[in-house]
């Protein structure tokens, strides 16, 4: 199989949601303590993204059932692609099989038994709805049955950091992040990369800007595709360090990835757990800008060690930091500090130093919230010449490999210490 079979066997939007087995999951599954089938009492289904509503009749016996049916297709319908399941209930107000009395008839909310008749009649028969997605095509009709206050809809909650189970061969996962493009934080993810790396320690990059990757460029391996290994990408090297972007799959720079929120961060989680990584200290990923869905899922499924903030001096750049930090803050990932970037300017004709963008934006930051200030990084030519032609900073000893290998030494030191078990020899 070429690359790029495996390519589009990998990101095919069937890998995301599989409808047909969604379908199947419904059709078959028995309420818990009966022989009746949740397909009989289904009114309405929903898919949005990767999270499936779903609409159903219960009574009031089963009322101690619904947790379970709820985990039961949970656990199911994650094997379909399906990360979130959202169960409302609209409950019966007469037992199962329990008929009711004439006299109760045309009452305003009065429910019959399980075989009710007329315009709000639910069959037991009934067909399953189709599934349909967010833009309401084949979509059903509202049922016109309330929710009972008393059964709020069962929701399955969105995982946390401290629920995210480890990677087995990755000890560290450190987010280099900025609220706005154009801050330079793909040059500080590769520079810092390398610096710690320099350091002694054993480091890969993610590049997770899945719709403007330039780490490939940055790092002299552009046009290069990664080998697949038992479905599996096999990272490319690059100067020792295990590296894959979206921008190695796409085959050159001229290809945009003009994909949805829901297949962006699909092909994300991919590139994380469907390498082949090597045993890494620390993995450093180069984030998109903004505060978006690529970030939401990292913060649920990845799991992070926590975040470094690159920012220039100027208002427009902070006001897009804070936000970025007030994020991570919600979803308790650590923000290890702030790195300023284009602090300062220094004419290669007269040596005139002057600060374009501004003073003290790195300093506000790292007072309002209480974070270091990691370090400050020149407006030079150099970083963006060497940067372009795939030769880092730190990697050729330029003015600024100096400063880079600063800020990682005071990253390095907030690392989590692995202490060896007092009973191992070795």
């Amino acid at each position: 199989m070429s690359w790029l079979s495996s390519l589009k066997s990998v990101f095919s939007p069937a890998q995301e949601v599989k409808e047909e087995e969604i379908q199947n999951v419904l059709q078959g599954y028995i309420l818990p303590n009966s022989n009746n089938a949740l397909k009989d009492r289904i009114t309405q289904v929903n898919v949005e993204g990767r999270v499936l509503q779903i609409t159903i009749n219960t009574y009031p016996e089963e009322a101690d059932h619904l947790q379970k049916i709820h985990d039961d297709l949970a656990d199911a319908l994650e094997k379909c692609g399906i990360q979130e399941l959202n169960m409302h209930v609209i409950q019966q107000k007469h037992a199962q099989g329990e008929s009711c009395s004439n006299h109760d008839h045309g009452k305003e909310g009065h429910s019959c038994s399980s075989k009710p008749q007329g315009e709000n009649a639910t069959p037991q028969a009934q067909k399953l709805p189709p599934v349909v997605d967010a833009s309401g095509k084949t979509a059903q009709a509202e049922t016109k049955n309330e929710e009972d206050p008393n059964n709020p809809p069962i929701q399955k909650p969105a995982p946390q950091q401290r629920d995210v189970p480890k990677h087995p061969r990755i000890k560290n996962v450190i987010l280099v992040s900025s609220g706005k493009g154009g801050v330079g934080k793909s040059t500080t993810t590769v520079n810092l990369a390398l610096a710690l790396q320099k350091l002694g320690l054993k480091v890969g990059v993610l590049d997770a800007d899945i719709y403007g990757p330039s780490i490939p460029t940055m790092l002299g391996n552009a046009g290069r595709t990664p080998m697949i290994e038992a479905e599996n990408f096999v990272p490319i090297d690059a100067y020792g360090m295990a590296v894959l972007s979206i921008g190695h799959l796409t085959g050159d720079n001229n290809t945009p990835v003009a994909w949805r929120g829901p297949k962006a961060t699909g092909a994300l989680m991919q590139l994380f757990n469907q390498t082949l990584w090597p045993d890494l200290d620390v993995l450093m990923i180069d984030m998109p800008p903004g505060t978006g869905d690529i970030q939401l899922t990292l913060a649920q499924r990845i799991p992070v060690t926590g975040a470094v903030i690159v920012t220039t001096p100027q208002n427009v750049a902070l006001l897009d930091a804070t936000k970025g930090i007030e994020l991570f803050n919600k979803v308790h990932i650590p923000v290890m500090g702030v790195v300023e970037n284009m602090s300062t300017h220094i004419c290669s004709n007269c040596g005139y130093e002057e600060q374009i963008f501004g003073t003290g934006g790195g300093d506000k930051l790292s007072e309002q919230y209480n974070i270091p200030l990691l370090g400050r990084l020149p407006l030079n030519v150099q970083i963006r010449e060497n940067a372009d032609a795939g030769k880092p900073s730190v990697l050729v000893g330029d003015d600024a490999a100096e400063s880079y290998m600063s800020i990682a030494q005071k990253i390095a030191d907030q690392l989590p210490k692995v202490e060896k078990p007092q009973n191992r020899i070795f």
